[in-house]
């Protein structure tokens, strides 16, 4: 033990000398969410007049830092995020020069980048270390461990107000360069509170779930609705990549059981997590749970396996011919694909037969002003999920399931779950283009 306490000691440096680490041209890869090491990410703009081309990448920052806001930090940092947050989209619209985009499929991420090039650091979060020299990466492990391994220099951030997560989360302390001492509340948010709208969605969602399905959810307004809608389910199963407070409420329940699974029976299966503060202190060492890494959670030849799997995700809007999307407007970048390819293959592909992906939105957007549901997509938008990808869509007035559908028969069913206001205007729009 007294060994650990040593390496641990030597290993240890200050945090206002972490940027000392960083190097021209090179990439920096740092946790996701509520992993951000939010402690070194506010000090990456001290080393600026020495740094050039530094490559930063991310998942839903969720600070606005110096080192990517401010213009006069061009050519010297760029954030290359994997999903948009407020903050990067912010200096997007301000023409920063320090944000760009980079798309993937979340079960690809780390995998994708590493055939660029090698990351030159890595940097994230995790508890102290414990009697035998293992720390927990905790809340994250989508593409943190895979990065951890390969990186030349490896910096955690070690925060005791971090719960102790299981699953394949341990590091030990010898295969990490460095450590830093930061401690915080781990960033969390707020509860959704879904209004009349979004709990029509999630009722219509929750019609499609049977007993005994392995689902993924998401977060936000509309997931927390169809958690809500979900209470008077038999032993619901969880394989996500975001463990959210409405799983924990739903097992607490007794709706979601684990038991019915037909792989990882009697777990949670997760990337990740962020939520209230109630989630972390009832993830610190809960052997219901298990963080696994996305390139396996998210794979859709591993995702296809469990039984009865309902992914359930949202979109911003949805053409005629069933294409998807989740991420942009025209060429505006809002968010990014994440997860949402992955689980909907994964879906529905799943060996039973019985698998589903949902596809939710609301049927207007800019205060019922236009519809989600159209004809064409804005050119330049990104498509999220290819159409031949597209199941089941739902909306507040009712689901069509797409698999198989003729562009024809699509068409009319989705003008048919349209916002009542907007049906005439799209049929004629569809009689022109032929499609009717």
């Amino acid at each position: 033990m007294n060994n650990f306490k040593d390496l641990y000691k030597r290993k240890l440096i200050p945090l206002d000398k972490m940027p000392d680490l960083l190097q021209s041209d090179t990439d920096v890869i740092v946790a996701q969410c509520a992993s951000e090491p939010q402690g070194c990410m506010s000090v990456f703009h001290l080393a600026k007049d020495r740094v050039r081309d530094v490559k930063v990448f991310s998942v839903l920052t969720l600070k606005p830092y110096d080192f990517y806001m401010k213009p006069e930090m061009k050519g010297h940092f760029e954030l290359c995020s994997w999903f948009h947050a407020p903050g990067s989209r912010k200096a997007l619209k301000e023409k920063t020069g320090t944000v760009t985009y980079v798309p993937n499929m979340l079960h690809r991420a780390a995998s994708d980048r590493m055939k660029v090039r090698r990351p030159h650091m890595f940097v994230g979060t995790c508890t102290p270390p414990d009697e035998k020299g293992f720390v927990s990466l905790s809340l994250g492990l989508t593409y943190e461990k895979d990065i951890l391994e390969v990186a030349e220099i490896s910096v955690l951030e070690v925060n005791d107000q971090l719960p102790r997560t299981l699953g394949d989360t341990q590091v030990h302390i010898s295969d990490v360069s460095y450590f830093v001492e930061y401690s915080q509340m781990p960033p969390t948010l707020p509860e959704p509170a879904p209004d009349a709208v979004a709990m029509a969605i999630g009722k219509n969602i929750a019609d499609l779930v049977d007993d005994g399905s392995t689902i993924q959810l998401g977060i936000g307004e509309i997931p927390n609705a169809a958690a809500l809608m979900l209470k008077d389910k038999k032993d619901l199963g969880v394989h996500t990549e975001m463990m959210v407070d409405s799983m924990m409420e739903l097992y607490e329940m007794g709706v979601i059981t684990n038991k019915a699974k037909s792989i990882h029976k009697g777990k949670f299966i997760c990337t990740f997590a962020m939520g209230s503060e109630k989630l972390y202190k009832w993830l610190d060492n809960n052997q219901a749970v298990e963080f696994l890494r996305g390139s396996y959670v998210n794979d859709p030849c591993f995702m296809r396996q469990n039984s009865k799997m309902v992914s359930i995700n949202t979109c911003i809007m949805i053409d005629f011919t069933g294409q998807v999307a989740s991420e942009s407007i025209g060429i505006e970048q809002y968010s990014g694909t994440g997860g949402q390819s992955d689980t909907a293959v994964g879906a529905t592909e799943g060996l039973d037969g019985k698998g589903k992906s949902i596809i939710a939105c609301r049927s207007t957007a800019k205060r019922d002003t236009v519809s989600t549901i159209v004809p064409v997509l804005p050119a330049g938008t990104g498509v999220t999920l290819h159409r031949s990808n597209t199941d089941w869509v739902v909306t507040e007035f009712g689901s069509v399931r797409l698999t198989g559908r003729t562009v024809r028969e699509r068409t009319e069913m989705l003008i048919s779950v349209a916002h009542p206001d907007f049906r005439e205007e799209l049929r004629k729009q569809a009689e022109e283009m032929g499609y009717l």
